[in-house]
């Protein structure tokens, strides 16, 4: 472990990118969308093929219970990071 400061440094700045990168994705839309549209998907060839009910409505209940989960999951992480 003869690394000097300078390359440990570099070591540490990369994995901060890759974390920061990494918290980026983790909140944003494009990856919420994303797994609305698998959710949704998924949930249509189910209902379709095994239910057999019409699916393009009734599949949309668990699309919106995501969605509504992460907009109140980020508000109560916001309020138990404020309180703690």
């Amino acid at each position: 472990m003869n690394k000097t400061i300078e390359e440990r440094l570099t070591v540490i700045e990369a994995r901060n990118g890759r974390v920061e990168s990494d918290k980026a994705w983790e909140t944003s839309w494009t990856r919420r969308l994303s797994i609305m549209a698998l959710t949704y998907i998924v949930v249509v060839f189910y209902l379709k093929f095994v239910v057999h009910i019409d699916p393009w409505i009734n599949a949309l209940v668990p699309v919106i219970g995501f969605l509504l989960s992460t907009l109140t999951v980020s508000f109560l992480k916001k309020r138990w990071i404020a309180n703690h």
